[in-house]
């Protein structure tokens, strides 16, 4: 009963978003809260609801003040130079640019969290794309690869967990699959060049007359409803650190300092842009009028992103607390007939990407796997086959397309645009992804 019900909850939801009935906002709080009391969790639902916001508050304290951070750097003109000196390098071609973007996202990723790749490059490459007149749905497709493909990295969260699930140690797990890997980023490389060369026929290769202007913060609301030349959100429209050396400096200096902090987690994300949006804020704008009117200015942008993110930790909350998580692992092990776990690795390998949708990385490592492993054990497989399997597309290409990792909804905020057309978008892709690391992992004898 608790396996259907959580069946149901994850494909209203799917149907209801990638049908646009309702908003994003409102099927992550309604559709679980309905299931949930069918559950007969009623008298719990609300600690359940408020024991998945806690979960998620410190990713949201985060995007509120990353978006008001970048917002800021953005509005006083700290990439504009940046985005010129691009915008000449890429001599306006679509290709090049969607190239630089999944390298750009790959090595960002290096450090092996989602959420600094998210920020880091969509904030860099946006003004880019907006120049150019780009599809944002191309941004956030090809960093939603990268990053994915990255996230097998054996510092990166599913890696680990399928490690520490299976007792064993990167060597292990991790090596033999690199091959595949490999091909991951290949393929990676690939579609980002295909899709380049599609926007290259929509608007050929643009010719650059006019200095750059990098348009608005790279927040959602401001381009939610708005055009790629949107004019930018700073105050009295003056980029004032283009004309301040010294202030543009030390934004350079601060921005450098803090994207160190990120990658080499100094301090928890959010004290990291809790304390650099304020020394940016005062610095930048000394007066306490001016600060005013750049938060207000903001305020929609941010508003936008963290509800998303508060209200996907209701429905990862309630999905949890009513053990409809744990039900659907039991129920998905139990169809799994005897005659096909001995092709259990390539079975496991294929799903992997698609299950991400339906399982949190904790509830597929520590629940389903574990199970998958000792099936296959039984039948003299090495369980760890099971495990290379796995990390090949759940929670790796397959987590910047969930509803269930909050980081997804710092991809489309960042990006402007709405998780079902993000889905519908990059998901075959994404799914090729797998089934390209899949066959050389096959083939490699890595599965």
């Amino acid at each position: 009963m608790l396996a259907a019900l959580g069946f149901a909850t994850i494909t209203i939801f799917l149907i209801a978003i990638m049908t646009k009935r309702v908003s994003v906002l409102v099927a992550l709080v309604l559709i679980p809260v309905v299931f949930g009391l069918l559950a007969g969790a009623g008298p719990d639902l609300g600690k359940m609801m408020l024991d998945g916001i806690i979960k998620v508050a410190p990713v949201g304290v985060m995007i509120i003040f990353a978006v008001l951070y970048f917002g800021l750097m953005l509005d006083v003109g700290l990439f504009d130079p940046m985005v010129s000196a691009l915008l000449k390098a890429v001599k306006g071609d679509p290709v090049k640019v969607a190239l630089a973007t999944a390298a750009l996202a790959m090595i960002v990723s290096l450090d092996g969290d989602g959420a600094t790749t998210f920020l880091i490059t969509i904030s860099a490459m946006l003004p880019l794309y907006q120049r150019l007149g780009m599809d944002r749905l191309v941004l956030s497709g090809i960093v939603c690869l990268g990053a994915g493909v990255m996230n097998i990295l054996p510092w990166g969260g599913p890696t680990v967990r399928a490690m520490a699930a299976l007792k064993a140690d990167s060597s292990v797990v991790f090596n033999p699959v690199v091959p595949a890997m490999l091909a991951g980023i290949a393929w990676v490389l690939f579609v980002a060049f295909m899709f380049g060369l599609r926007e290259r026929r929509r608007l050929g290769v643009v010719t650059l007359h006019q200095p750059v202007s990098v348009g608005a913060a790279a927040t959602p609301a401001s381009r939610l409803g708005g055009d790629a030349g949107d004019p930018p959100g700073d105050l009295d429209g003056k980029k004032i650190a283009l004309g301040n050396p010294l202030l543009f400096w030390f934004n350079v200096a601060l921005t450098v300092v803090l994207i160190i902090g990120l990658l080499m987690s100094l301090l928890p994300l959010p004290v990291l842009f809790i304390l650099a949006f304020s020394i940016a804020l005062l610095v930048n704008y000394p007066r306490w009028e001016d600060q005013q009117k750049h938060l207000v200015s903001h305020a929609s942008s941010v508003v936008t992103v963290s509800t998303m993110i508060f209200a996907a930790g209701i429905f990862t909350g309630v999905l949890t607390g009513t053990k409809m998580i744990e039900a659907m692992a039991s129920a998905t092990v139990s169809v799994i007939p005897d005659a096909a776990v001995g092709y259990l690795p390539i079975i496991v390998a294929v799903l992997s990407m698609p299950l991400s949708l339906v399982f949190t990385p904790d509830a597929f490592y520590f629940g389903v796997l574990p199970v998958l492993a000792h099936a296959a054990s039984t039948l003299g497989l090495d369980p760890v086959l099971i495990g290379r399997a796995a990390i090949l597309g759940q929670m790796t290409t397959g987590f910047p397309l969930s509803p269930l990792t909050a980081s997804t909804f710092i991809l489309i905020g960042l990006s402007g645009v709405t998780l079902g057309d993000h889905q519908r978008f990059i998901f075959p892709w994404a799914f090729g992804t797998t089934l390209v690391m899949t066959a050389v992992a096959y083939a490699t004898g890595a599965i």
